[in-house]
């Protein structure tokens, strides 16, 4: 405890606590000195109890130079704990030199991953023959993502997307689902806009799939013409020129092969094959097709007897790996940027 009569003296009292604050030799020991002058229990405190006792000019003349004191000595604490500071960060750089002769790390240049460059590819496609291009949510709901397409409940076709579910309803009670296509979206596009409708719906979906050849997530584009004269005729002339386009060759041949799609009728699969290059002579399937289904047009609102149309559905990552000869689609999503600089522009 600081001695009461020399704290008479406010000079010495500063004078001994800017002493004191000197000799500390780390935070901790600063620490503990304050309190001896301006704790609770320190020489302030007392100072400023004592005047209890005295009349109110006394009171006020004494009080302001105790006060005048108090802050000399806050400085002088403030000014020593910068002090320290400065030295442990001293310290602390110089045991952490840094060799400026040491080349620099640098800034690893950006690219796109390949899969949206086809994505990206494919909008440029279809927009120059005049689809719109539709974007919608990733969490459906039951009706659009299955009933609205000829998928109503129990339909053994729904065995064939196993389906990431979420914990939440819709308004008729059945759970929200991650979508498992983006044929979706033709619903959502048709109900909002009138006929004659073109358009592509491209994006990410979602099935319990994992091997060489399917994700749990992948990218798909659907596309959608519907009008009032629109043939299976005009499907294969657009679908056929979109691959041209997309492979930039006219050496491929495109067949297709009757197949069941619960919203389209008649339905295909198409499949491709190179007649050139090192893909040459093997047929891929490319994509399932078909005449919209008169029970879809009716949920899209329109009348079957009027408008009739097709639809087609195609995976992004198996037109990217066709293009670049990619034999394994998991490469894409491993994060290995020796593989991904591969594709950079």
């Amino acid at each position: 405890m600081v001695n009461l009569a020399m704290s008479e003296n406010l000079d010495d009292l500063i004078n001994q606590a800017k002493q004191s604050f000197s000799e500390a030799a780390d935070a901790a020991a600063l620490e503990n000195l304050k309190a001896r002058f301006l704790g609770k229990q320190g020489a302030i405190t007392a100072l400023m109890k004592g005047l209890a006792s005295l009349d109110p000019e006394q009171k006020r003349q004494k009080g302001a130079g105790i006060n005048a004191a108090k802050r000399s000595i806050e400085t002088a604490l403030a000014d020593r704990r910068q002090a320290l500071a400065d030295a442990d960060l001293a310290r602390e750089l110089a045991q952490q030199t840094i060799d400026v002769t040491l080349p620099g790390r640098g800034l690893g240049r950006g690219a796109i991953h390949p899969v949206i460059k086809t994505w990206q590819r494919v909008e440029q496609i279809f927009r120059s023959i005049g689809f719109d291009v539709a974007d919608g949510p990733e969490i459906e709901d039951d009706w659009t993502n299955f009933t609205a397409l000829n998928n109503p409940l129990n339909h053994p076709a729904r065995s064939m997307q196993d389906t990431f579910y979420v914990d939440i309803n819709d308004d008729q009670g059945l759970p929200l689902l991650l979508r498992t296509h983006t044929s979706p979206m033709q619903v959502r596009y048709a109900r909002a806009h009138q006929p004659p409708i073109k358009v592509i719906a491209p994006g990410r979906t979602y099935r319990v799939d994992s091997d060489a050849t399917h994700s749990p997530m992948f990218h798909q584009v659907e596309g959608l013409w519907l009008a009032q004269d629109i043939s299976f005729a005009d499907l294969k002339g657009v679908y056929t020129d979109f691959l041209r386009c997309f492979f930039e060759t006219d050496d491929l041949r495109i067949r297709f092969r009757p197949s069941f799609f619960p919203f389209t009728e008649p339905s295909a699969e198409i499949d491709m094959m190179f007649t050139s290059g090192p893909q040459k002579g093997r047929w891929l399937e490319i994509s399932g097709a078909g005449q919209v289904h008169p029970d879809v047009v009716r949920n899209f609102g329109l009348d079957p007897e009027q408008h009739i149309g097709f639809a087609f559905g195609s995976g992004l990552e198996r037109l990217t790996m066709l293009r670049y000869g990619v034999h394994d689609l998991r490469q894409f999503f491993e994060g290995d940027l020796r593989f991904l600089a591969q594709f950079a522009d």
